[in-house]
C-alpha cells in the first residue's frame, strides 16, 4: 500500500509526463508514471512515429527508464490519458514483469478517474515465475 501523498506524487508525475507526449498521428497523448522500490518516480511518454511499429507506449517508456537506472521494482503505477483509458496489452504484460499486484491509478488531465490494480488488467498473466528452473530444463 502506498501513501496518500504517495499517490497524488504519482498522479501529478504522470500528469506532467502526459504533456511531454510526442503524439502526432494518433493525438491520444498518454503519461505514465512509476513508484519504484527505491521510492523514486520514474515518468514515461508515449512518443509515436511515421512507421507506427517503432512507436513506444509511455508505460513502457517509463519502464525502461527506471530498468535503465538501475531499478527492478514497481510499487504502484499511475496513467494520465484525456479520457482515463488503461495500457494497452503490451504494457501490462511489462509492468507485470516488474510488479506485483500493485495498485494502478487511471486518470484524465484533471486528476478523475479510477483506482485498479494490475493484476485486474492482466488476469492469469505469464510472469517469470512461469518459465522452468535451470535446473528442471
Amino acid at each position: 500500500m502506498i501513501s496518500d501523498a504517495q499517490q497524488q506524487a504519482l498522479i501529478a508525475a504522470a500528469r506532467d509526463a502526459q504533456e511531454m507526449a510526442y503524439a502526432p498521428y494518433s493525438g491520444y497523448p498518454v503519461g505514465a508514471a512509476l513508484l519504484g522500490g527505491d521510492g523514486r518516480i520514474y515518468t514515461g511518454c508515449n512518443v509515436e512515429n511515421a512507421s507506427f511499429g517503432l512507436s513506444n507506449c509511455a508505460e513502457r517508456t517509463a519502464v525502461f527508464k527506471m530498468v535503465s537506472e538501475g531499478q527492478h521494482e514497481i510499487l504502484a503505477v499511475a496513467v494520465c490519458t484525456d479520457n482515463a483509458g488503461s495500457p494497452c496489452g503490451a504494457c501490462r504484460q511489462v509492468l507485470v514483469e516488474f510488479a506485483g499486484d500493485v495498485p494502478v491509478y487511471l486518470v484524465n488531465r484533471g486528476g478523475r478517474g479510477r483506482a485498479t490494480s494490475l493484476y485486474a488488467l492482466l488476469p492469469d498473466h505469464f510472469g517469470p515465475e512461469h518459465l522452468p528452473d535451470e535446473a528442471e530444463a
